[in-house]
Formats: C-alpha cells, structure tokens, sequence
C-alpha cells in the first residue's frame, strides 16, 4: 500500500509542498479534493459532523481518523479521553504532530480488550467495511469494543442519486451486488494507489444490518445531500 492519502496529509502537515488530491470512483469522474479540507476545525466541519461531537461522551475511539480534526475538537474543546487510530502510518505521524495526545497506527480489527463509551466513524464512516457483506464482521468487532451504554456515531450517505433514470422513472442499477459498493482509485504527486472497496450505506440497509447484528440504530440528522448521522446502541 503506498499511503498516497497519508502522504498528503503530512506533506499538507510539514509543508512538504502538499498537492490537491485525485479521486475516481467505480461509477464517478476523477476529482479533485484539497488536503486542506481534512484540517478543518469545528466551525468549517458539516452539520453531521459537528452533531457527532456534540454527541460523543466518555472514553472515545476515533476510527479512519485521518488527518485527526474531529479527535483534536473532542480532545481539546471537549475534554474527553480520545484514541485516534488510522491505518496509515503517515497520517499518525501528521495527528501526533498536531497535538494529538493518543493517536496510533492501527486497524480497528485489531483491538483487543478495551471498551470505549463512544466510537465515532466519520466522513463516511460505512466506508472501511468495504462491502456489505463484509459489513457483519466490522460490526460484531465494534461491538466486542463498546461499553454496554456505549454508542456508535457513524455517517453515510445514500448514493442513489448518483445512478441514472431509466426509461420506467426508476433508476438503472447493474445486478452485481449492493449500489453503494463502490471502488476507489486515488492519485498524488504522480503516483496512483491500487483501487480499493468503499462503502456507502443507505440509512434503511444500515438499519437493517446493525439490528440483524444486535443493535438498535437510530437516525439523528440527515444532511443537506443524501447523507445522514445514525447512532447505534447494544
């Protein structure tokens, strides 16, 4: 794995003459996104995002936390207990660079005897269970992982929108597998990652999914594009 999105973020971090970001997706044109965006603070953050930290309580886990925005609020603004884990060793590197008191190289997968009050999976939080079959296995982790009053925040959006209309009004679909299953291809400094599984999850699926997995699942804001805030709950 060459970490092109780590790389970003600490270049962006160190001032290591950081470029814009290329995404593509299985069903999307190539876009550009500034490294910049992940260093936003509390006031620049979406709505979904700002509830999320209104919301978190107790010891907290951030999981794919990235460039480490929303554990920088929680642990600076709120006061709170925060672990940050990214499996991007760059991304670390630039979270810990930033202050960030507890942030380690790790894939949530890998945890093992400790529970958190809160677990936060933002900006796209659905996205690291890669495909929803695979979506059980993250789930049943995550719950081996929280307190018995704990709660999962996660976000994603429905991505229906993005599919084009067929000729009965409905929307044109290929058969292989669950619309939200995507695959992403990112590109830096001339160099492109290998594509990877990404996973948007319509609220009503993830309902459907956390409580065929022993959660309840409650939705807690939808956004202005087909994106929402959901809670879940042993």
């Amino acid at each position: 794995m060459k970490d092109l999105f780590g790389k970003a973020i600490l270049d962006y971090q160190t001032n290591n003459e950081p470029e814009n970001l290329l995404t593509e997706t299985s069903i999307s044109e190539e876009d550009e996104m500034e490294v910049s965006y992940l260093f936003r603070d509390y006031s620049q953050m979406p709505k979904i995002e700002q509830k999320a930290l209104q919301l978190a309580k107790g010891k907290v886990l951030d999981v794919g936390c990235g460039a480490g925005s929303h554990s920088l609020t929680l642990q600076n603004d709120r006061n709170l207990d925060v672990t940050s884990i990214d499996i991007s060793e760059n991304a670390i590197q630039a979270c810990r660079l930033r202050g960030l008191k507890n942030a380690k190289a790790q894939d949530v997968m890998t945890i093992e005897n400790e529970k958190y009050d809160t677990i936060i999976l933002l900006m796209n939080g659905t996205g690291i269970f890669g495909t929803l079959k695979d979506t059980p296995n993250f789930l049943q982790k995550l719950k081996t992982l929280l307190n018995s009053d704990g709660q999962i925040l996660i976000d994603s959006s429905d991505i229906i929108y993005m599919f084009d209309d067929d000729e009965d009004g409905g929307k044109w679909i290929s058969n292989d597998g669950y619309y939200g299953e995507l695959t992403f291809t990112i590109s830096y400094k001339n160099e492109t990652e290998t594509t990877f599984p990404w996973l948007y999850l319509d609220y009503n699926t993830l309902q459907n999914v956390a409580s065929a997995n022993g959660f309840q699942c409650e939705l807690i804001l939808e956004g202005e594009h087909y994106d929402y805030l959901a809670r879940l709950s042993i």
